[in-house]
């Protein structure tokens, strides 16, 4: 019974920390489509904080012995670039109303193919960051932490699941209690009656945006800085696009997109111990990475036709338009 126990501890352990990243990046998409505007490109917007974080977080560490503080430097700098790569998305599908698809698309593979060439430049040709010193490392929370079983699974974590699940409250809050969550939400249902109420679409959407850059950066930097401790062309792969699944199988709401991305992690909570155990042998190794994508695919297609988007996502806004 132990050893079951013991298993299942591993797990949700697991799945926390491979969910972090996920419910950064879903929080973020929950922002921009809230707001009326589709961002396909979190996953450049991930790798763009992955890459940020790392570059970062090595200068800072090696350059001005920054130790422990390196990553929490890293981590808010991914922020901020995160901010600024998407108001490119912004301008496009903003102010020049081009296609938000589209747009996403092209930051996506813009970050994929900037980063790499950053790295081959600042690293001397290499493909991929030098191996980062000062990364995050566990927290437990005094005497919770103590709890057999439950405390390594649930309060033994990165500093990054802890900030992860507070802004989950925090979104929710936002979105639905305060005059803010308010406007953002009605430029992404009914523009045209929250500009006659002289809310700014264009100022809201941008912001909307904004946050999902910052945050979706936030996730890519937790990839670097928890369990990759660099940044290569593969660091986020694909992850950007899982947390938009988790985005939608959660209805854009942050409590469900927090559980869609815990529902994510657990796939790929599996495959360490599945080798662990040496599972391998019966299940090919292939299939165990690819089961979170195979899980994204089935997922989408049932929800085709339930999840209810915001009525004007997607769609760009003409001031003075019926």
């Amino acid at each position: 019974m132990d050893f079951i126990f013991s298993i299942l501890s591993d797990l949700m352990h697991n799945t926390i920390v491979f969910s972090t990243a996920l419910i950064f990046a879903s929080l973020g998409g929950l922002f921009s489509e809230r707001s009326g505007v589709v961002n396909i490109a979190l996953e450049g917007l991930m790798v763009v904080g992955a890459f940020t974080s790392a570059v970062v977080t090595y200068f800072v560490d090696t350059s001005f012995g920054g130790g422990a503080l390196s990553p929490w430097i890293g981590f808010f700098a991914a922020a901020i670039v995160g901010v600024l790569f998407s108001l490119l998305h912004a301008l496009a599908s903003v102010t020049f109303k081009a296609d938000q698809v589209v747009s996403g698309v092209a930051l996506n593979f813009l970050a994929a193919g900037a980063t790499v060439y950053l790295v081959k430049i600042i690293f001397h040709g290499a493909g991929q960051t030098k191996t980062l010193q000062n990364v995050f490392t566990k927290l437990s929370i005094p005497y919770l932490s103590d709890i057999p079983y439950l405390g390594k699974a649930l309060f033994t974590a990165y500093p990054t699941s802890y900030i992860a699940f507070l802004l989950v409250g925090v979104a929710y809050y936002v979105l639905f209690k305060t005059p803010f969550g308010l406007q953002l939400r009605s430029v992404g249902e009914h523009p045209r009656a929250a500009d006659t109420m002289g809310i700014n679409v264009y100022k809201m959407r941008y912001i909307g945006v904004m946050l999902s850059g910052a945050l979706a950066a936030m996730g890519g930097a937790t990839i670097a800085l928890t369990t990759t401790s660099n940044f290569s062309h593969n660091t986020i792969s694909g992850q950007g696009f899982i947390a938009l699944a988790a985005l939608i199988f959660g209805k854009w709401h942050p409590l469900g997109a927090m559980g869609a991305a815990l529902f994510f992690g657990v796939a790929q909570a599996l495959n360490p111990l599945v080798q662990l155990f040496g599972l391998t042998k019966y299940i090919p190794v292939d299939f165990i990475y690819m089961l979170p994508y195979i899980l994204t695919i089935l997922v989408l297609a049932g929800l085709v036709g339930k999840a209810i988007a915001p009525k004007s996502v997607g769609k760009p806004y003409e001031t003075g338009s019926r």
